[in-house]
């Protein structure tokens, strides 16, 4: 058996927070002599998802922003709103452009190594001995982005499948609004699920368009395709277009604890280490900013998890996935809400963990129902 090959970091799946990670090491000067692997069973080759966030300002990733907008949509069958985003631009990014910018960028660094391999099995000690199937390894420090096994048999926590399907459209005559995308329509609600319609307008006659639940349980294939199929038919009058994409997904939106599964030479990172927001499910500025803290605590010799967590936001997102899962009827409503009585600032500094105390309490303000107190009392004393 050849002997195991060595590395200061090694970073378990090159997904979004595994080349977040990557890139954020290669690209300080504190670490340009540490030997750190990217470890993955296969290649990024695909546009397998996008990812949008909002943020002010310019940011690192603008040359490969696909399209911007400054003003939301939000409609259900009481309200209608248009949102002006103020200071804040949404943006979205293809996965491939941001796998290939990644890619590219690491393979021009000396000390960055990436190995086509699937990990069985990690032993801990002073190092960790990583086991794969085609090598073994060990790494002083191992950056793991695999959802524990504990999670999938988990009967403790709250869990809301993020589930979607989404098609890019192209269509013959121009029928969108590239100026505005679309948040959330409701009217297309599937029965008394938390299900709406998302849209995101590349262009007149280009968009994407998905079909997202928030629900304890997923629903058959067809579901999404009848009411995507009724979008365009009652919303836009579409009757000639083309696919040219089909993306699906399913992201966990859950309370449960990833973090516990961090230990001293291993830090659980992305999906698997809850980087997931639990009440919206968006990852990429998340992700953005976990990556930052973890390179400020490694800079200064402290545990890499350091100040990761907001215990008040897990708080937060623990009510709010309770209510789903108890009454997911009541989503439609808890969104009105949230969107009429608030700024845009404060949404946005609210789902970024940015707000102050006295912020918080006008959040809830807008959501007080007999609903939400029940909530509070259940996960109050279930944990």
């Amino acid at each position: 058996m050849p002997k195991p090959l060595h590395f200061d970091y090694i970073i378990i799946g090159s997904g979004l927070a595994g080349l977040q990670l990557a890139l954020g090491l290669s690209r300080d000067h504190f670490f340009k002599n540490k030997q750190i692997a990217l470890i993955d069973p296969k290649n990024k080759t695909e546009n397998d998802k996008t990812w949008s966030f909002w943020e002010q300002g310019s940011s690192k990733w603008d040359k490969i922003t696909h399209k911007t907008w400054s003003t939301a949509l939000f409609c259900s069958n009481k309200i209608n709103l248009k949102l002006d985003l103020k200071d804040y631009t949404y943006k979205t990014i293809r996965s491939i452009d941001f796998y290939t910018l990644a890619i590219n960028e690491l393979k021009e660094q000396d000390n960055i190594h990436f190995v086509l391999d699937t990990i069985n099995r990690l032993e801990e000690r002073e190092h960790v001995n990583v086991y794969g199937e085609k090598h073994n390894y060990i790494g002083q420090h191992v950056f793991d982005s695999r959802i524990p096994e504990a999670f999938f048999s988990d009967t403790k926590h709250t869990i809301i499948h993020q589930h979607f399907k989404g098609f890019v459209i192209k269509s013959k005559t121009p029928c969108f609004n590239p100026g505005n995308f679309t948040i959330m329509d409701f009217r297309f609600q599937y029965k008394l699920t938390t299900s709406f319609i998302y849209v995101l307008p590349f262009s007149e006659s280009e968009a994407l368009i998905e079909y997202t639940f928030f629900t304890p349980h997923p629903v058959d294939e067809q579901v999404y395709d009848e009411g995507i199929d009724s979008y365009l038919k009652h919303e836009l009058n579409l009757d000639q277009y083309t696919i040219t994409e089909t993306e699906r997904g399913n992201i966990p939106m859950t309370d449960f604890e990833f973090w516990n599964y961090n230990s001293k030479h291993i830090t659980k990172i992305g999906t698997g280490g809850g980087w997931v927001k639990g009440s919206t499910g968006y990852s990429f500025k998340h992700t953005e900013k976990n990556v930052a803290t973890i390179i400020m605590n490694l800079k200064s010799y402290k545990n890499p998890t350091d100040n990761l967590i907001k215990k008040k936001y897990r708080f937060y997102d623990k009510i709010f996935l309770n209510v789903l899962y108890e009454n997911n009827d009541k989503g439609v409503w808890i969104f009105e809400q949230f969107y009429k009585k608030n700024s845009v600032n404060t949404m946005f500094q609210f789902l970024d963990e940015e707000t102050t105390f006295f912020q918080d309490i006008k959040i809830m303000q807008s959501l007080f129902s007999i609903t939400f107190i029940k909530a509070f009392f259940r996960v109050l004393f279930r944990y």
